[in-house]
């Protein structure tokens, strides 16, 4: 892409109605995005069907979920699941009795890793191996889906399979300081990014993030053909995260989190959705605005430019429902620490010279630096000592709020997508929160 296209007006059409299907595609854990779109989909009656990615034991060998697993997991996505294992990524695959990805970087040290040369035909092996047990596993799922669609449903497929890191302690300690590190603890991203261990991790980022999104729409051809067919419409969604237009000063400016190493398989999943768009099928990548999850919390500081949501609900017409966030934020601030007090430290920040270079669209994802990850990590450390409790924060507040919005932009705007790609910025947000919270008010007032 070479500009963000931003999705403009508040979308009103939803085809989807009680007894249409929505398939959640990624296993739904915890906080995070899918949980917006889980909502509207009950919301509108939609029958709920979830997977897998199975569970591997001490073996490695992976394994449906036990019967009280399997119980847990459809309490807490509301529907049923299909029980077979579809676990994205390579990093614990590997030909019979040789060694996995995982244990090639296991053997690597901290003093050692940076100039470690990996057997790259072997690690095509076992990237071959991961890929084909992910497709036959996914066939698998689509024989037992398509006998669970009746003619005449429209069906919704979200993908939200993300991720990829593999769990080799040295790069733990490498990602800490890459992602957490200021002063003498600072990392070079390129540094890694040079590594041959950071070239096979960003190969799992590409299987797991992106190429996932093809294999489900290759996959589920066949059933997209027979719902068409009887007159009922199919369409697929992923989320994607390339920089958010958020409020610095007083316009809206594309900005990032620097550096979001996930950002070349998230480019990735954009390509796939714009050549499946060409071919007819409605696809679309929904870049949303930061937020905090279980795994964006590695990126110490990709919460700020969250923050300034709150500057956003007054310009986009607020009003008392605005000012009743910005006063539940004022809550969770330690005395004598006000909101503006944060927003000048993130306005600060934004507007440094430091990270003026960091505004550059083409040139996303960047390599980090050590100013600017001093600033960044600072500031967010800065920002979560002012509050009461250091677990209890702003950005938490706020991250539900943006949970809720994106789960009804991208609901609606599903139903007659503009695109491929579509950025989800601050201001649109921040309208249909307004919007929606007006509306609540309404009905209360009604009742």
């Amino acid at each position: 892409m070479e500009n963000p296209i931003p999705l403009m007006q508040i979308p009103q059409e939803n085809i989807f109605r009680k007894g249409d299907v929505f398939v959640l595609f990624g296993e739904l854990f915890g906080r995070g995005y899918a949980t917006g779109l889980l909502d509207q989909a009950k919301k509108a009656g939609m029958d709920i069907i979830g997977i897998t990615v199975g569970r591997r034991g001490d073996d490695n060998v992976l394994r449906p979920l036990t019967d009280e697993e399997l119980l847990a997991a459809e309490t807490q996505l509301g529907g049923r699941i299909i029980n077979v294992p579809v676990m994205a990524g390579f990093d614990l695959d590997a030909p019979a009795g040789e060694p996995t990805p995982t244990d090639l970087l296991a053997a690597l040290t901290l003093e050692t890793w940076e100039d470690e040369k990996l057997d790259w035909s072997h690690i095509d092996r076992c990237r071959e191996a991961g890929v084909e047990r992910f497709k036959a596993s996914l066939s698998q799922v689509m024989a037992i889906l398509d006998g669970m669609i009746e003619d005449g449903k429209n069906v919704y497929f979200a993908h939200t399979m993300a991720g990829g890191i593999p769990k080799a302690k040295v790069f733990l300690v490498i990602a800490n300081r890459i992602y957490k590190g200021r002063g003498a603890r600072h990392m070079s991203s390129q540094t890694l990014l040079d590594s041959d261990m950071g070239k096979l991790i960003l190969q799992n980022f590409d299987e797991v993030s992106a190429n996932t999104f093809r294999h489900l729409i290759d996959l589920s051809a066949g059933i997209r053909a027979r719902v068409e067919a009887s007159g009922a419409q199919v369409r697929y969604s992923a989320y994607g995260y390339h920089g958010t237009g958020i409020l610095v000063g007083k316009d809206y400016r594309w900005q990032t989190y620097t550096n979001y190493t996930q950002g070349y398989a998230k480019m990735r999943l954009e390509r796939i959705a714009e050549e499946a768009w060409a071919a007819g099928i409605k696809a679309t990548v929904y870049n949303c605005p930061e937020i905090r999850t279980n795994s964006s919390d590695v990126f110490a500081g990709i919460e700020l430019p969250l923050i300034p949501l709150l500057l956003a609900l007054k310009k986009e017409g607020g009003g008392e429902w605005a000012q009743a966030q910005w006063q539940a934020c004022q809550d969770l601030l330690a005395e004598p620490f006000t909101v503006d007090d944060v927003l000048q430290k993130i306005s600060d920040m934004q507007t440094s010279d430091v990270m003026r270079p960091f505004y550059d669209f083409s040139s996303w994802p960047m390599p980090n630096s050590q100013g600017q990850s001093d600033i960044t990590i600072g500031t967010s450390n800065e920002i979560t000592s002012m509050h009461k409790d250091g677990k209890v924060l702003i950005s938490d507040h706020l991250s539900r709020l943006v949970v809720e919005a994106t789960g009804r932009l991208i609901f609606r705007s599903s139903s007659s997508p503009s695109g491929p790609v579509l950025w989800l910025n601050h201001d649109i947000v921040a309208r249909t929160l307004n919007e929606t919270k007006a509306a609540d008010q309404h009905s209360l007032e009604a009742a």
